[in-house]
């Protein structure tokens, strides 16, 4: 809305461009967010006690646990409603619609958010902690991540391997001279073509290089500039100027669709395509099928290739994090928390690889779309906020399953449209730890009969161990924010 408001006024009113910068949306949205949960807070749970929407607290084995716990008996859950409302609203007031990214996460979140408000639905009418069967619920997370992979593998997210950066130029020398003699070419050449699209600026500092018998580097970038700009011409490729039989597959495959029907980034690609073609001994070929590729954190442009069995890994990222936020929300404020922290840290990505400078100063694959990913970043983040205004000790309400699936999957989909999905544990460190301490359990009890923890999840042995809720829960944050930093800083790590 605010995007569309900024595009009517701005003829008339030019202050109001500043809401096309996704910067100020991404602030407006954190404290929109923030401010309708904490205003519909009091609403929501007043209706949820109404409908007797109460946890239940079992009383297991360990009873110890129980008694620290039974104090919470009736306290009304499926507060996760007020994140999921509260984003909603927020990025209808300033996300930017055209930006696909923006209704894929929002899409995931709230699929996974309805997933969970079944389950939570199920257990309070049967007043047990026993929602949908595992197979129920694994089955609407496996249905998400596929239809997740399916569409990422055939719609590419990423431009990175298009776009033309100063690595790329192999030998500049060589790009001079086939540029300048182009000119002097008597029948029509692809080289002429491109050279003919370059911008007259480009043009003029080509032939003071000549002059040189050399390229400086403070003109390169004006040259690169120049090769940027063809590339998103639309008029570029012309039959006779390129025979079929030297082009690669994929470029084929590309001209078959007709470039009218191509987007604008597949219209890049096959421009860059076409420039590898026409200066082969300049430009160094770039890496196809970069959107079924897993970087690997720590290595300049080093990938994992999948191709289809991207669709298997995009599920296992949604399958696990969803069910690793869900084992961590056993505290107050504790899976909120932490999710916070994760979510702040990918928007954060999201802004670093949607801008091409940043993104090619840190060899990150580079994802302009993602840039709208940083303004549902911030939605998420305010709205996480403003539940923990209700969910911090003691909470006045838990977010259930529909909180804590929606926010697994909402920070699954950024780790996996910011192509940073191998980060994902270390951005989510602290819900490893958890879910590591579940299978530790379950793995030594089933083999020797003994039991590693008190109790599992992680957060649970520290109650047994004499911690209170609190300083779980604070030093749990602590401890998250320590493995955000530190996947930050991994970014710089080539």
């Amino acid at each position: 809305m605010a995007c569309l408001l900024a595009e009517f006024l701005m003829p008339y009113v030019g202050l109001f461009n500043v809401l096309t910068y996704h910067t100020v949306r991404a602030g407006g949205a954190a404290f929109t967010g923030f401010l309708l949960c904490v205003f519909m807070g009091p609403y929501i749970i007043q209706r949820l006690k109404a409908q007797k929407v109460g946890q239940y607290i079992r009383q297991d084995h360990v009873e110890d646990l129980h008694e620290l716990h039974k104090g919470k008996s009736g306290t009304p859950t499926m507060g996760g409603l007020m994140i999921i409302f509260a984003t909603v609203i927020t990025l209808l007031v300033w996300g930017r619609y055209s930006n696909r990214m923006l209704w894929i996460a929002l899409a995931v979140m709230a699929v996974m958010g309805a997933v969970g408000f079944l389950d939570d639905i199920i257990k309070l009418k049967r007043k047990h902690n026993a929602g949908l069967s595992a197979r129920a619920k694994f089955t609407g997370q496996i249905i998400t991540g596929l239809a997740l992979g399916i569409y990422l593998v055939n719609n590419p997210i990423t431009v990175s391997a298009s776009f033309i950066y100063p690595r790329d130029v192999t030998n500049w020398e060589a790009l001079e001279n086939a540029l300048v003699a182009a000119e002097e070419e008597s029948q029509p050449t692809a080289a002429a073509k491109i050279w003919a699209l370059f911008p007259e600026e480009a043009r003029k500092i080509v032939y003071q290089a000549r002059q040189q018998d050399r390229i400086a580097e403070q003109d390169q970038r004006a040259v690169l500039l120049g090769l940027n700009n063809v590339l998103r011409d639309k008029t570029l490729y012309e039959a006779p100027l390129w025979p079929e039989a030297a082009m690669k597959p994929e470029l084929t495959s590309l001209l078959q669709r007709g470039l009218s029907a191509l987007q604008e980034r597949e219209v890049v690609r096959v421009n860059r395509l076409l420039l590898e073609m026409t200066f082969p001994e300049a430009i160094a070929e770039s890496m196809p099928n970069l959107h079924t590729k897993i970087g690997i954190p720590g290595f300049k442009e080093v990938f994992i290739p999948l191709g289809m069995f991207y669709i298997l890994f995009v599920v296992l990222v949604i399958v696990s994090i969803t069910n690793a936020v869900n084992l961590t929300d056993g505290l107050d404020g504790l899976a909120a928390g932490i999710s916070i922290i994760a979510i702040l840290a990918y928007a954060g990505i999201a802004y670093i690889i949607s801008r091409a400078d940043w993104s090619q100063y840190l060899f990150l694959t580079y994802v302009p779309e993602a840039s709208e990913l940083f303004v549902f970043g911030a939605a998420v983040l305010g709205a996480g906020l403003g539940f923990l205004w209700f969910n911090g000790h003691p909470a006045e309400v838990f977010m259930g399953d529909t909180g804590s699936l929606a926010l697994g999957g909402a920070i699954g989909t950024m780790a996996l449209l910011t192509k940073q999905e191998l980060l994902l544990p270390v951005v989510a460190g602290m819900f490893v730890l958890e879910t590591l301490s579940v299978i530790i359990q379950v793995g030594s009890y089933k083999l020797t009969g003994k039991r590693v923890f008190r109790m599992a999840p992680l957060h649970h042995h520290f109650e047994l161990a004499g911690w209170t809720e609190t300083k779980v829960t604070m030093r749990f944050w602590i401890i998250a924010l320590l493995f955000a930093l530190l996947s930050l800083s991994a970014l710089k790590l080539r």
